[in-house]
């Protein structure tokens, strides 16, 4: 073999090398959530909680983690082509820029949560719808098994994430956001806990 051409990777070494830059935009994810939620602790009569926007923030903070978690499946693919690592890369950077929404740097242009929330909803759901077209395409990249492994509830998952992120993107009915916020919060748990118990 000639030395000066470049070689391609073992799986597990690809794998490994994919999984730290993930980890850096997760941590950063991961970082800015908590850093907001000391706020509320460190400022409580400036940072009033808005129960719409914390449960979101509980949302996120759960689906980071979640998503580090549920890439370990990305271990079967045997040959990472530019494709599947800017796709992955894309995912992480989704997650990042959601979490950099629901906490400013600051809310001087606003008179709190509730009115900033509100105020940029239609970037936040809709990143949010496209993170879950996204996500059709990382676990088409894993394989036919592990899609079947959700079975029929995952295209309604997906469906029903994207349509009511884009209805609440250009809805701003307090009723629904509030019901909609806390449909997610839980369903997003039970579904953890039903299909991703160990790390397999």
């Amino acid at each position: 073999m000639d030395p000066n051409l470049p070689s391609i990777a073992a799986p597990a070494e690809a794998f490994t090398h994919v999984r730290i830059v993930i980890g850096i935009v997760l941590g950063l994810s991961v970082s800015r959530l908590l850093t907001g939620l000391a706020r509320f602790i460190q400022h409580p009569q400036e940072q009033i909680v808005y129960p719409v926007h914390l449960a979101w923030v509980c949302f996120l903070l759960l689906s980071v983690v979640h998503f580090w978690w549920f890439e370990f499946g990305l271990r079967t693919i045997q040959v990472w082509t530019i494709e599947k690592y800017f796709l992955v890369i894309l995912y992480a950077a989704l997650y990042f820029l959601l979490c950099t929404l629901l906490f400013p740097d600051n809310l001087n242009e606003y008179t709190g949560y509730r009115d900033y929330f509100l105020s940029r909803r239609a970037w936040f759901f809709g990143l949010l719808a496209i993170l879950h077209v996204v996500d059709v395409f990382d676990t088409m990249i894993k394989g036919t098994t592990h899609l079947e492994f959700y079975g029929g509830e995952y295209p309604l998952q997906i469906g029903g994430f994207i349509l009511f992120s884009l209805i609440a993107a250009l809805w701003s009915n307090r009723n629904f956001h509030a019901v909609f916020a806390a449909s997610a919060l839980i369903y997003q748990i039970v579904f953890i806990l039903r299909h991703f118990s160990t790390l397999s």
